[in-house]
């Protein structure tokens, strides 16, 4: 979830959030704080963009889909990477559910492999899975992510992994809210994470110290304005909101280079930073 990110795959608030009116219509329905501003979405995003062009060599935009609602913008969580190719999730917030199909048909014009799909009950979103490692994948079991799913990633994946970590998530503010594992820890070096340790359980704050990880301790207000949400371009080359100075400053202190962009309409509004709005497809 750090190296050099090769091949990315976006969607442009043009195509996910439609026009202002269709704004003010769905907003409410998919618990966004507010009422984006389709015009402020559009310049946040090429300034968000122009970020990923400046490291990423190869972009996929998803198209416009009438299957799918608002949150589509983040193209993060409808599916997740393996070197090996992608596995189909299912949201747990049934608004989304839709969301996977559409990527499927997606990938599959794009001839992007697909190692596995999820089935019956299971449901999972991409926030959910991080890879600590090469060999080493944490999946959050919390109201997105269910045991079905759980057993069903663990089975498709057992080639790829070595150590299959299950991290029991808090309920926080509820079943409402989007609360993912990768809300409170983003990997941005081999031995650097960005967290918000009070959400954390104690085995993998630990587990994470015992590997030697510096960590990136975001303080409450800045977890709040997302933080720690933050995408690695490279190691220690990533991207945040603006308006988190303290985490900032701790990850230059680190050696780390911090790129910013305003983020208020894409992500704060509808709780989705850098890395919900991009799905790494290549890393190397």
């Amino acid at each position: 979830m750090y190296k050099n990110l090769k091949k990315v795959i976006l969607k442009h608030p043009k195509d996910a959030f439609i026009s202002q009116e269709h704004l003010r219509n769905e907003w409410k329905r998919f618990n966004y704080i507010n009422e984006p501003n389709y015009i402020k979405a559009h310049h946040e995003y090429e300034q968000f963009y122009a970020l990923i062009k400046e490291h990423v060599a190869e972009i996929e935009f998803l198209p416009v889909s009438e299957t799918v609602g608002l949150d589509s913008l983040y193209a993060h969580d409808p599916v997740k990477f393996t070197k090996d190719g992608a596995i189909i999730l299912k949201s747990g917030k049934k608004l989304r559910q839709s969301e996977a199909q559409a990527y499927k048909q997606f990938l599959q014009e794009k001839n992007i492999p697909i190692i596995g799909e999820l089935t019956g009950d299971a449901m999972s979103d991409g926030g959910d899975l991080v890879w600590l490692d090469d060999r080493t994948l944490l999946i959050g079991r919390g109201y997105r992510t269910n045991d079905e799913a759980i057993r069903q990633i663990k089975e498709m994946t057992k080639d790829l992994v070595d150590e299959f970590l299950v991290v029991q998530l808090p309920h926080d503010r509820g079943e409402e809210e989007c609360l993912h594992l990768m809300s409170f820890i983003s990997i941005v070096d081999e031995n650097l994470a960005v967290v918000y340790s009070r959400l954390m359980p104690v085995f993998l704050r630990q587990l994470l110290i015992e590997r030697g990880f510096q960590l990136i301790e975001v303080p409450e207000e800045e977890y709040h304005q997302l933080g720690c949400n933050v995408l690695a371009l490279a190691p220690r080359v990533c991207m945040m909101v603006s308006g988190n100075p303290s985490t900032k400053e701790q990850l230059i202190n680190a050696g780390a280079t911090v790129y910013e962009y305003d983020g208020n309409e894409i992500s704060y509004l509808g709780t989705g930073g850098p890395t919900c709005l991009t799905c790494p497809v290549v890393r190397g």
